[in-house]
């Protein structure tokens, strides 16, 4: 094993948790599930797997993942930070195994390659792959940026590197609950855009680059670029720039389904939600 805790956020995540957790084998020290009081059999479950589980409030994903760093004892010299609807692939562990060991002092964090599995599917195109997340860190010198949307990991201080690698999110649940969450991401999404100066102003949170890493320049590129381009419009823009200019087309059914519904409709609902507050004043 090596000296590494990997920490997993859940609220009613039965069906994803276990293959999360045995994709670990072979890496993880310990396991901790910091829970927000679910309801169905996720924390027997995690327990049975011989995870160490902690149960705190909800008030939204930064507050928690810091709180769980913060309060759960993890005493490893590395930290992982994994999603329940999340694995890694063997090829993955593998160089982990190898290359974690090694590294110099000076390296605090590990990026990894993300690949998104939609009703079954691997979504190749449409920008979707590969996100790059910092997703290992060495205890003590990574927070999660207190934004209500589209957090992201940073280091307090030390350089990343990046393995060959990929993760997969590949959720199990059905179309229903994927599009009643995006319905919820919906508020917290018009929140980011009546906060963003504020977002844009804090010290913890990734300022928008053009020339940055890749967090930095998705941030530019929704904050600079799409932020300030027409209400409504700007929804079908992307769609279009994602399904043809981005080749979403070679996803197949599964990637209409899902560039349609993640790049068209999820933004054109947030800009409804937008005009609605608009009305209000």
């Amino acid at each position: 094993m090596l000296d590494l805790t990997v920490i997993i956020l859940t609220k009613n995540e039965e069906k994803n948790l276990e293959k999360c957790i045995h994709s670990l084998s072979g890496i993880a020290k310990r396991v901790v599930i910091v829970d927000s009081f679910s309801t169905d059999g996720t924390v027997d479950l995690a327990k049975r797997l011989g995870a160490d589980v902690y149960q705190n409030p909800w008030v939204d994903y930064a507050t928690q993942l810091n709180w769980g760093l913060e309060h759960t004892d993890i005493d490893t010299k590395w930290t992982m930070r994994m999603d329940a609807d999340e694995e890694l692939l063997p090829e993955l562990v593998e160089e982990i195994q190898s290359v974690l060991p090694e590294l110099d002092e000076n390296v605090k964090g590990i990026e990894l390659r993300r690949r998104v599995y939609f009703m079954g599917r691997w979504i190749r195109h449409g920008g979707v792959y590969p996100t790059i997340m910092l997703r290992i860190f060495q205890t003590g010198f990574c927070k999660c940026e207190q934004t209500i949307m589209d957090e992201h990991m940073y280091l307090t201080e030390g350089e990343t590197i990046t393995l060959k690698h990929d993760f997969i999110d590949k959720n199990t649940k059905s179309l229903e609950w994927w599009i009643g969450k995006h319905n919820w991401y919906s508020d917290r999404e018009v929140q980011d855009y009546l906060d963003k100066q504020r977002q844009l102003e804090a010290e913890d949170t990734i300022r928008p680059r053009l020339f940055g890493n890749q967090a930095e320049r998705k941030r530019w590129l929704k904050y600079v670029v799409y932020y300030h381009t027409p209400l409504m419009r700007r929804a079908h823009w992307y769609f279009i720039y994602r399904y043809f200019f981005r080749l979403g087309f070679l996803d197949g059914k599964e990637g209409l389904i899902f560039h349609f519904l993640q790049g068209y409709w999820y933004r054109f609902l947030v800009d409804a939600k937008i005009y609605e507050q608009s009305k209000k004043k």
